[in-house]
């Protein structure tokens, strides 16, 4: 038998049986809704700055993360200022919730106003610039490069390139999506927003998905789950509210919610107006690897 040479690479090494192997734990991902975050957000003292909805402490990571993949924020701009970011990601995705203003990086820019979506490449050196007071939802996927001690891509190395989904225009493809037949709609009246990179892929980064989903009044989704994540902005929906594993979660106006993987979930319209909600998924990722596992009851 050959001798083992003991060297510094083998002392590194660690050997598991097959049953801790894949016997791996993490900590559970829990139903939460970002209640305190958005009411700093919405408060007009609150100074021109970023909010993160972080959950790193109960998931574990080491830095913020909303979910293992996913940071999301509020950004709060006072009228007239302006706010700098680069984020660690390979995209960012940014909805405006109140106000307007304009985005600019390198040579580029985007004029925007509430109700807008747009997307960024990652890595970007961008200026926020508010011409009234506004907020912005700005999600990420920094916790995802962060697991893997990976960096943003370098300029023009992005897979995404900038992209604006105009409000009155997501309120057109929905009312376009509603008048489809019954069979089109099944698992809900949402549009789903993706751009010419990633068409093939119908999501918005390569790894996540992003859909404004609505709900007519008296109307409710079904019971069904999915292994993706839902990171959810409420846009409007007074009377509402979720199910989430047998638990009632009532909805919040431009509050955030979580709903964990394969939880099983639906949402409910009980007001007398149409309820928007925009959903963030890692979808990208499970349908990447062919293992969304989308089903009802």
């Amino acid at each position: 038998m050959a001798t083992t040479v003991e060297t510094a690479y083998a002392r590194r090494a660690r050997y598991y049986s097959s049953a801790d192997g894949f016997n791996i734990k993490r900590p559970r991902i829990p139903a939460h809704v970002f209640a305190r975050e958005r009411d700093r957000a919405l408060d007009p003292a609150t100074p021109t700055g970023l909010l993160p909805l972080d959950l790193g402490t109960a998931l574990g990571t080491d830095g913020f993360a909303t979910t293992p993949l996913i940071l999301a924020r509020y950004a709060r701009l006072r009228a007239g200022e302006s706010l700098a970011t680069r984020f660690e990601a390979s995209g960012e995705i940014y909805y405006v919730i109140a106000g307007s203003g304009e985005t600019t990086w390198g040579a580029e820019a985007i004029g925007w106003d509430a109700g807008d979506v747009f997307c960024l490449p990652g890595g970007v050196t961008a200026t926020h610039r508010s011409a009234r007071d506004a907020v912005l939802w700005i999600v990420t996927n920094e916790p995802a490069l962060a697991f893997e001690r990976a960096q943003a891509p370098r300029p023009g190395q992005a897979p995404v390139e900038a992209v604006h989904y105009p409000g009155a225009e997501i309120r057109h493809q929905l009312e376009l999506i509603h008048r489809l037949p019954a069979d089109k709609t099944m698992t809900g009246k949402a549009v789903t927003l993706s751009s010419a990179a990633l068409d093939s892929q119908r999501t918005c980064l390569p790894s996540l998905t992003l859909a404004m989903n609505s709900l007519l009044p008296g109307e409710s989704q079904r019971p069904h789950r999915h292994n993706a994540i839902a990171v959810t902005l409420v846009v409007q929906g007074p009377r509402c509210h979720s199910m989430i594993d047998g638990e009632r979660v009532e909805w919040m106006q431009h509050a955030v919610m979580i709903t964990p993987p394969a939880a099983m979930h639906s949402h409910h319209n009980e007001g007398d107006e149409l309820a928007l909600f925009l959903i963030v998924q890692d979808g990208g990722l499970y349908y990447h690897c062919r293992t969304m596992g989308f089903s009802y009851t």
